[in-house]
């Protein structure tokens, strides 16, 4: 019998991330905490079984939980539910799509998500609470640390140091050996 995981958040992020879990195959899908308005309804057949301020009642019987709210304009929200979850003792475990590739000499933290067709090159070190968007490239060497969004088909080159909590935009490149901090605009190329 597959682990029972719940899904914080029941936006967009969260369609893709059920996506990758149904296609991953390692755990099953219990119900998703989004707000209270939207108890009762359901995202991609998935019910809405609670709120946030159910998240410890819930630990009794849910020991799995993944962030499944995006990260647009700030990762606050993000940042505020893995520390709750941490809090309450939720197991906040990696989720990497079976067609992205993770190179075995790769590193990845809890509460990271990996989606489809992202590439993690050997060397590369990714933290805690992150999102490797579809189709990211991070190479060899590269360091991404907790709480970043790397969007889709960006590509971090070998020996870049991506800061805590940056948003890297949809389609930006980066220079090699370089350190990236902040809001990165989508199709940038960062020098």
């Amino acid at each position: 019998m597959k682990p029972k995981i719940l899904l914080i958040g029941g936006g967009g992020h969260c369609h893709s991330v059920i996506d990758v879990i149904e296609l991953e195959d390692k755990y099953e899908i219990e119900g998703i905490i989004d707000i209270k308005e939207n108890i009762g309804k359901k995202v991609l057949g998935y019910e809405v079984i609670g709120c946030d301020d159910d998240l410890e009642a819930l630990f009794k019987s849910y020991k799995n939980a993944v962030i499944t709210v995006g990260q647009l304009k700030s990762n606050m929200l993000r940042v505020k539910l893995f520390t709750t979850l941490k809090n309450i003792g939720f197991n906040l475990p990696i989720i990497v799509s079976p067609l992205a590739y993770v190179s075995k000499h790769a590193f990845v933290d809890e509460a990271t998500v990996v989606m489809h067709h992202a590439l993690i090159n050997a060397n590369a070190k990714v933290g805690k609470n992150c999102i490797i968007n579809t189709k990211v490239l991070i190479e060899h060497d590269a360091i991404v640390e907790d709480n970043c969004h790397i969007s889709t088909a960006s590509v971090i080159n070998g020996g870049v140091v991506v800061k805590e909590n940056t948003f890297f935009g949809s389609n930006a490149t980066s220079k090699q050996y370089i350190e990236i901090d902040g809001f990165i605009k989508a199709g940038s190329l960062v020098k």
